[in-house]
């Protein structure tokens, strides 16, 4: 039985990896960082099950990822934790680098330090944001990066980082640098559940217009749970190399909100180009989507779209055959539309609830 550790176990790739590598029959390790607030919805269905174990570390903490990897003692390291939005990278600069810079680095020299050199492989989990201002179209593992967001320059470091490690110290570790990868579980501020939040919510009546940044950014989307899959799959070469990992297809923010409001029952038309461009119900011709200059960044990447050729040929991993973007925006729609629903429902029982105790019907 193999034993995995990964960092991040709580977020979208983290969550569906654990659930993976259990149906492999793996020992999972995952670290979590503390906080008063918990934020274990998406592992919580795993937690008490006998191949799944929880440990207290931080990437920022360079003591307690040593201390975790000393005592699991891995043979496979997938590191997921990142400060991985870009804009808030713009924001918090500094704590990104720490992180999606240094952080690597720790895991790195935490493996090397307890002698595991040549027992455990490493995989890095990076991102098609290294292309950034890209120089070729579409992107695969020989396309210059051209890193365009303090969050892909922190992340750049990490995949070099990570090929020196393999080149001075012989270690198995590489890179699988991820095009956009979503799902159900996707974090709300992330633009594509943003998406599918508001037509959910709009289509239910609980919110009146969605405001957006560039619609007209290009991304090569795919589902976050066959993704996990080609992680894994790296690490199984008999060869640490790097793949890119997408689709081969690409599409609009704007097709995307598209097929997301089609799916809650609402057919949009886009009028007006640039900020005055706006999302309007076919229906009641009510404006539903605006252009907001305060989701532009101050460097805006807007053409990704990843050739997966090199992944499809040596892992065998065919996006071709896996969730398409209709089928990964349906997915998306239904659960926000469910979640919207049950939402409302405990609504309308505590508005209940607080009139029958208002007239004294119950105590």
């Amino acid at each position: 039985m193999k034993t995995a550790l990964i960092t991040g176990i709580t977020g979208q790739d983290g969550s569906f990896l654990a659930e993976f590598l259990i149906e492999k029959g793996y020992q999972v390790h995952g670290t979590i960082r503390r906080s008063s607030v918990d934020f274990r919805e998406r592992i919580a269905h795993l937690e008490g099950h006998p191949q799944f174990h929880l440990h207290y570390a931080d990437l920022g903490d360079s003591m307690s990822i040593m201390q975790v990897v000393s005592k699991v003692r891995p043979d496979e390291i997938y590191n997921l934790a990142a400060q991985s939005h870009v804009q808030v990278s713009f924001d918090s600069p500094e704590f990104t680098a720490d992180v999606d810079a240094t952080g690597v680095l720790r895991i790195l020299e935490a493996v090397r330090l307890c002698g595991l050199a040549d027992t455990c492989r490493i995989y890095q989990a990076s991102t098609s944001e290294l292309y950034g201002k890209v120089e070729e179209v579409p992107q695969n593992e020989r396309t210059p990066f051209h890193p365009y967001s303090p969050y892909a320059v922190a992340k750049l470091y990490g995949f070099w980082i990570v090929k020196e490690y393999r080149e001075a110290y012989g270690m198995y570790c590489c890179s699988g640098i991820l095009f956009n990868h979503e799902s159900e579980r996707r974090g709300e501020t992330f633009v594509t559940r943003k998406i599918t939040l508001a037509a959910a919510r709009i289509a239910q009546g609980k919110q009146e217009k969605l405001y957006l940044g560039n619609l007209s950014s290009l991304r090569d989307w795919g589902y976050a749970k066959d993704y996990v899959e080609c992680m894994w799959l790296i690490l199984q070469q008999p060869e640490p190399e790097d793949y890119v990992i997408a689709t081969g297809e690409q599409h609009s923010v704007r097709e995307f909100c598209l097929h997301a409001f089609r799916r809650a029952g609402i057919e949009l038309e886009f009028v007006g180009e640039g900020e005055n461009e706006k999302g309007i119900d076919k229906a009641t011709g009510k404006v539903l989507i605006e252009v907001s200059p305060d989701f532009y960044r101050p460097t805006d990447v807007v053409n990704l779209w990843g050739d997966p050729t090199k992944a499809r040929e040596q892992l065998g991993w065919d996006p071709s055959k896996k969730t398409s973007f209709e089928q990964l925006v349906n997915l998306m729609v239904d659960a926000d539309m469910a979640k919207v629903a049950v939402e409302r429902a405990g609504e309308q029982v505590k508005m209940n609830l607080e009139e029958y105790l208002e007239k004294g019907i119950v105590k």
